[in-house]
């Protein structure tokens, strides 16, 4: 039986994302082939966290801990931690020097992904099509006039560069808000990415390599009922419509769906992965992707896979098939 780290927490707005998502892990894990612990993972702590409340200190030497008197050493790592540090390869990058296998990407796609501008500009140079944007550093002077400019006008949105779940995005319609927009991006990371508005539909499309294969899930519109599908309409049920499989043209989705198989090697992505685009009447962007998606039962990609008959159970048993065969 292999025994399996399910990491949460992070240092980042997603926190409490993460740790829900570990849970969800945790109880779905094939108890046939697989021990599972639930790992806290922040800049306080590195502990095992047990149902009645009792913590096992991680040896951050071995990534290993204490369990009934028996040094217990992980076998393999499911990644459920959302931002800071599991999903900007910091982590990633601790387990491979320690050689122990994880579901997520690597660290060089994590910190390539997570980091949106980069991101962009490499999906970019592929020959899709992304939203125009500048890059603000913290301590930076800029010109709001100048910027909103080149970006064809308001409104334009205002996010952290490295960051997710919505958290610190602005979408700012008035010239005045612009300053205010940048501070609260800044507030989460050290560089804001200013973006363009690109008028059209949410798509997600969630795709996964399994055994040599690539899966691609069916796309799921997103219809935020704020102004933007913002933290409050991610995790707040009833701010938003998910509708899966998405009600678009046969044509649009299998354009969809080849430009997200397409991009998944491209990106070097490993395990489930979400992208997630804007279609207009006759382009489709590239927004981001997300390594580590949400992964709750009424998460996006969970939703994907149960249309297509994959339980959580059976979603999460391929992530680990991927690393643990």
């Amino acid at each position: 039986m292999k025994i399996i780290a399910v990491v949460c927490g992070g240092d980042s707005g997603e926190f409490d994302i993460s740790m829900k998502s570990g849970r969800v892990v945790l109880a779905n894990l094939n108890k046939d082939k697989y021990q599972g612990f639930l790992v806290l993972i922040s800049k306080k702590k590195w502990a095992v966290l047990f149902e009645n409340g009792d913590e096992a200190a991680i040896d951050k030497d071995d990534f290993s801990f204490i369990y009934e008197d028996r040094k217990m050493v992980f076998d393999a790592v499911f990644n459920a931690i959302h931002g800071n540090p599991g999903e900007n390869g910091i982590l990633t990058g601790y387990f491979d020097l320690l050689g122990i296998p994880y579901t997520s990407s690597g660290h060089t796609t994590s910190a390539l992904t997570f980091h949106k501008d980069f991101c962009k500009r490499v999906v970019q140079s592929h020959g899709y099509r992304v939203a125009k944007s500048v890059l603000i550093n913290a301590g930076e002077i800029y010109d709001s006039d100048q910027i909103i400019s080149f970006l064809g006008g308001l409104p334009v949105f205002v996010k952290p560069n490295n960051g997710g779940s919505s958290v610190g995005i602005t979408k700012v319609k008035k010239i005045e808000e612009f300053k205010n927009a940048i501070q609260t991006a800044l507030k989460e990371d050290h560089q804001a990415l200013a973006e363009s508005f690109v008028q059209g539909r949410e798509i997600a499309c969630g795709v996964m390599e399994n055994n040599k294969r690539l899966i691609v899930f069916p796309l799921t519109e997103i219809v935020s009922k704020n102004e933007f599908f913002d933290y409050e309409a991610k995790y707040t049920k009833g701010m938003a419509d998910e509708i899966t499989p998405a009600p678009i043209s046969e044509e649009d989705e299998l354009w969809i769906k080849s430009t997200a198989a397409q991009l998944y090697p491209i990106l070097e992505c490993r395990g489930f992965v979400r992208f997630d685009f804007i279609l207009t009447t006759d382009e489709l962007f590239f927004i981001e992707v997300n390594i580590v998606p949400g992964i709750s039962e009424a998460s996006i990609l969970p939703q994907q896979a149960e249309f297509m008959g994959i339980s959580l159970a059976k979603l999460f048993d391929m992530a680990l098939e991927n690393i643990c065969s």
